[in-house]
């Protein structure tokens, strides 16, 4: 009997696709082989018929290719005007996607869904605007040619010899609501290129001669057909999962071959791999793994290995599981599947033993009415597999069978004396308990022997301890006591039901046990890919991944491992950090780089140097090849199982997909430096050249003046150009100085000389260097008689305050009023620079500390943008910070805080001098 309660996890994962439906846009996607099958044709119709059922109808974006006839299935709707964006000279049309989510149609038309966005768009490709109306909840009809999909790029360029690049991911492809083909034949096609349906003459006639050929046009139609029929394969099994129907739809040719340890699996396979030829069918290679399975021997574990690599050789989806009845995972992983024709091997028991033992070739037949069923009948000469065995030599083969049946013999042994012991037990109790106690109460305690024995020892002895505990009721409890004979015809049936709940117990037992331990492995395998996920998810940094996943695979698999990657030369190379070399001792550099440059496992196990220690795992990602991870077992026959295998595998592809992840934010990073470093040189040769232009030609003119009009220029003049060429010689070295000092302190080559000094002292050096220009602005220096020494070097806070007092001159009007003050607060000095000028924009506060930053303002002398980010670098230096507001009344104060400690104790030390 089967448990045919819904499985909770799949019932919620329904509830929620649901739910994301229900939220989303319908997609519909008009798919088609080529260009000028009617895509956009097909999709105005489509929408002219919607629109006819009164549904609101936007043409968002098509591309008529100036068909007369599609021009004229665009009449009548509704256009948005298209987004104009000036590129390299040209105007380009764009979707405006702003303007169709403010419209918010019901549905809307979006063509050429791999198109690619003109630069400043806010996304760079079209199948990305589509995602977001999609969100908002807007139905959108969309055409997509097949060579624009992004896993059959590389087939296409392959077939026609020419380069797509522009590609949408195969999710978006998979996540449409519906697909409907656009199907024209090759020679139909090229009759409407020819008549100039499908382009212009000229590009018609290139077409023709090279994307356009026949040959071309058929490939691409199968390509077209067969990713449709895939598309309504993978909907017609969401519908039998949503409507629970388990019985198989023929309506796609899928195998489910099942292995087992048999001689005769590797030949299955084989023979499989040719059905699945000559059917062009999908065939999947299943190896269920029962309690009766996990006590094979090594030999037997590495020959079904070899077997689940040989199909994954030959085209094969491999998939292990773990159960308790054979025929009944077998049937129902085929019903999930949908698989139409089951391929088993032939039973190896026949004639009397066939009914005895049963068999599954039987069961499944019987069970299975609605799915074909295949029987490969071939022997296998086992000991010719077995010199064919790259796993072990035969030396190791024979000690490692000698060993196995060894251990098997002694487990067997050592059952059966326990099941003699228990009896032996549950006599004792039941001989205590016999006087006071019914017959029925000490069959109790025989079946709780029975129960001790099953779980302990399994089937064979608890079968064994079902008899002995009837041969021992009967002997010293059922009358006549001890003798076999019964005088009451009625314990007959006692003896029989007992020994039937005995064996019932039993079988359960041991069932329950098989399974409890299943989930045990089932529970430490998730658990431990768990632990190491989650533990990469959180890990930055190259060096620091491969030290989480050396110590997830050691403890995990019992062995020695290390994360091979490969230098700039792409030549595989020991790891450089102290933590992650140490355990790379052993390991191959050569065998890891054939890994590395073929993308195959090698060493321990495989057929590439099986002989060797170690095994070499390559890393793969969506990217490409990462490196190489070297794996030295302690026990080589664990490695090897299966469901290890499929372990490994997941760790592997786990750790690839982290070292990837670092790869690219490493890649991003350098990009996004790059972008900043080019955005910086460009702004500051924008500002150096504007501000050195303008003293330059100053100078220039002024200089110029006193060289060739010196005679007619009386002594005021000749003074006024002097001061001229003085001021913007001073302006020049101002902006040098700036430069310099923003370099020095970006490359932290200042040291500061921290001195204790009075504020007013620093204030007052600032305010005489400022003197000239400040003229036109009044100052107010408001400071407490009893503000506290602050240990600073006083030439560059003075430059803070020149540089902020500079700032005010250049954005404030003359007349404008200047304040500086300072106070005290907890254990820092806060100091404010403030004026009554026009203050600060609004969102303007923080960007003005930026390099380079400047404000546009209306009378404004210009400036290369550094004063401020020089002030808050020097501030922060002294640990001090820096940030500035509008006041209440108008105008900008800028704010700056000096760390205060204890003074020097002055008088102490002229006392202790005199």
């Amino acid at each position: 009997m089967t448990d045919q309660r819904p499985d909770p996890d799949a019932l919620l994962e329904k509830v929620q696709r649901a739910e994301t439906v229900r939220r989303r846009g319908r997609l519909k996607i008009f798919f088609g082989a080529n260009a000028g099958v009617g895509k956009t044709f097909g999709m105005l119709l489509a929408a002219r018929e919607r629109r006819a059922e009164g549904l609101d109808v936007v043409a968002g974006y098509v591309e008529t290719h100036k068909r007369a006839d599609t021009e004229q299935l665009l009449e009548g709707l509704e256009l948005l005007p298209p987004r104009l964006v000036d590129y390299r000279g040209a105007q380009l049309r764009e979707f405006d996607l702003d303007a169709a989510l403010k419209r918010h149609p019901a549905l809307i038309l979006v063509d050429e869904l791999a198109h690619t966005n003109a630069p400043g768009s806010r996304h760079a490709k079209r199948w990305q605007d589509v995602e977001e109306l999609l969100d908002a909840g807007i139905d959108v009809f969309t055409a997509i040619n097949v060579q624009h999909i992004e896993s059959l790029n590389d087939v296409v360029s392959q077939i026609t010899g020419i380069p797509v690049w522009e590609t949408v991911p195969d999710a978006v492809i998979e996540s449409a609501n519906e697909i409907e083909l656009i199907d024209l034949p090759p020679d139909e096609l090229l009759q409407r290129l020819t008549e100039g349906k499908v382009y212009l003459p000229q590009q018609a006639e290139r077409a023709a001669q090279n994307f356009f050929r026949k040959g071309n046009l058929i490939a691409l139609r199968e390509l077209a057909l067969r990713r449709t029929a895939d598309r309504v394969d993978a909907q017609m099994r969401d519908y039998r999962d949503d409507h629970a129907i388990k019985n198989v739809w023929q309506v796609k040719e899928r195998m489910l071959v099942c292995i087992g340890p048999g001689g005769n699996a590797e030949n299955l396979v084989r023979a499989a791999s040719r059905l699945s030829q000559s059917l062009k069918a999908e065939w999947i290679v299943v190896y269920i793994e029962t309690a009766k399975l996990q006590q094979l021997s090594r030999e037997q574990r590495d020959g079904i290995l070899r077997t689940l690599k040989l199909a994954e050789e030959l085209g094969a989806e491999t998939v292990t599981l773990n159960g308790h009845k054979l025929s009944d995972e077998v049937i129902a992983y085929a019903r999930t599947r949908n698989a139409t024709r089951i391929v088993l091997g032939k039973p190896s028991f026949t004639g009397w033993r066939r009914w005895l033992h049963g068999s599954l070739v039987d069961t499944i037949v019987r069970q299975a009415s609605d799915i074909d069923i295949h029987v490969v009948g071939k022997e296998a000469d086992f000991l010719s597999q077995s010199r064919t065995n790259p796993y072990f030599s035969r030396s190791r083969l024979y000690l490692g069978l000698a060993a196995e049946e060894q251990k098997s013999f002694f487990k067997w042994r050592a059952g059966y004396i326990w099941s003699v012991v228990a009896a032996a037990i549950c006599t004792s109790i039941a001989w205590l308990m016999f006087e006071n106690f019914d017959l029925a109460n000490l069959i109790m305690v025989y079946l709780l022997g029975v129960v001790v024995v099953a779980a302990r020892y399994g089937r064979g002895p608890s079968v064994f301890s079902s008899f002995l505990g009837v041969v021992f009721f009967d002997f010293f409890f059922v009358p006549p006591r001890f003798s076999f004979a019964v005088a009451d015809s009625q314990y007959l049936i006692t003896f029989a039901v007992m020994l039937l709940v005995a064996l019932v117990i039993s079988s359960m037992t041991v069932s329950i046990k098989h399974q409890a331990k299943i989930a045990s492995h089932r529970e430490r395998r998730i658990a431990s890919l768990y632990a190491m996920s989650r533990e990469l998810s959180v890990t930055r940094g190259e060096e620091n991944i491969m030290r989480v996943a050396i110590k997830h695979v050691t403890d995990v698999f019992e062995s020695q491992a290390v994360v091979l990657l490969p230098n700039e030369t792409g030549r595989i190379v020991y790891p450089r950090g102290d933590g992650v070399a140490q355990s790379c001792h052993g390991s191959d550099l050569s065998v890891a780089q054939w890994v590395y440059d073929h993308g195959q496992m090698a060493g321990l196990g495989t057929d590439t140097l099986p002989g060797g220690d170690m095994v070499y795992l390559p890393l793969k990602a969506s990217s490409g090849m990462i490196g190489v991870l070297a794996l030295l077992p302690l026990n080589p026959a664990r490695i090897a199982l299966p469901e290890q295998q499929r372990l490994l595998e997941t760790f592997v592809s786990q750790i690839a997909l982290a070292l990837e992840g670092v790869k690219q934010a490493v890649e991003t990073q350098h990009a996004q430096l790059k972008i900043e470093s080019e955005q910086l040189r460009n702004t500051l040769l924008s500002a150096i050249s504007h501000d050195l232009r303008t003293p330059l030609a100053a100078i220039v003119g002024a200089s110029s003046s006193l060289l060739w009009d010196n005679n007619r220029l009386d002594n005021q003049a000749r003074l006024e150009l002097s001061q001229s060429i003085y001021d913007e010689a001073v302006r020049m070295t101002g902006l040098a100085n700036n430069l310099l000092d923003m370099a020095r302190l970006e490359a932290g080559a200042v040291v500061l000389n921290r001195q204790w000094q009075p504020l007013e002292e620093v204030v007052g050096g600032a305010l005489a260097g400022m003197s000239a220009r400040m003229k036109n602005h009044p100052v107010t220096v408001i400071l407490p008689r009893d503000l506290p020494l602050v240990k600073i070097d006083s030439q560059l806070i003075e430059r803070v305050f020149v540089n902020l007092l500079e700032n005010i001159v250049k954005y404030t009007p003359p007349g404008t009023a200047v304040e500086i003050s300072a106070a005290t607060d907890l254990n820092e000095m806060v100091v404010t620079v403030s004026d009554h000028g026009h203050g600060i924009p609004a969102g303007e506060e923080q960007r003005i500390f930026e390099k380079f930053h400047r404000i546009a303002n209306e009378g404004s002398q210009g400036g290369a943008g550094l004063g401020l980010t020089i002030c808050r670098a020097i501030v922060e230096a002294h640990d001090g910070r820096m940030w500035a507001d509008n006041l209440p009344t108008g105008g900008a104060a800028f704010h700056f805080t000096l760390p205060l400690t204890e003074p020097p104790l002055i008088e102490h030390e002229e006392a202790a001098h005199s």
